[in-house]
């Protein structure tokens, strides 16, 4: 740690984050069991409180592990931008009615989620920002993965 305006700030240090690659010895994911492991990793990480820079590293590169071997294996560019946003409302738990409070009308809401109607750029921008997700997954021109 060193001091900078008053405030002790943690530095990078390169043997504690050499530790926790060897520790997690990631590596590129090639079976489902390597998957398993990077993803339970990955979680660990996300609920640990006041992460150190070296496990924020860790962090983004386990993610990055997992988003290229997710992008091979499963690739979501055949799912409808409705059925994301059914998916994500249904894990969320939130109501339709919440969702209308968020972006429009039930009416419209109840377009969008049937595929009748698209989702605008406002609408996406509200729906990123809810769900904490880029507002691109909920627009046509979502980059293909």
């Amino acid at each position: 740690m060193i001091k900078v305006n008053g405030k002790m700030t943690h530095t990078f240090d390169k043997v504690l984050y050499s530790n926790l690659l060897a520790q997690a010895a990631p590596k590129v994911i090639e079976t489902e069991e390597d998957y398993e492991k990077a993803l339970e990793l990955a979680e660990k990480l996300t609920f640990t409180k006041n992460k150190t820079p070296e496990e924020r590293l860790l962090y983004r590169l386990l993610v990055t592990l997992i988003e290229v071997y997710e992008a091979e294996h499963y690739p979501i560019n055949d799912v409808s931008i409705h059925k994301v946003l059914q998916h994500i409302v249904e894990a969320s738990g939130i109501s339709q009615e919440d969702l209308a409070n968020l972006i429009g009308s039930e009416n419209e809401v109840s377009d969008i989620l049937s595929g009748k109607k698209p989702i605008n750029q406002t609408q996406a921008e509200a729906l990123g920002k809810r769900f904490k997700v880029s507002p691109s997954l909920f627009t046509e021109e979502a980059p293909q993965v």
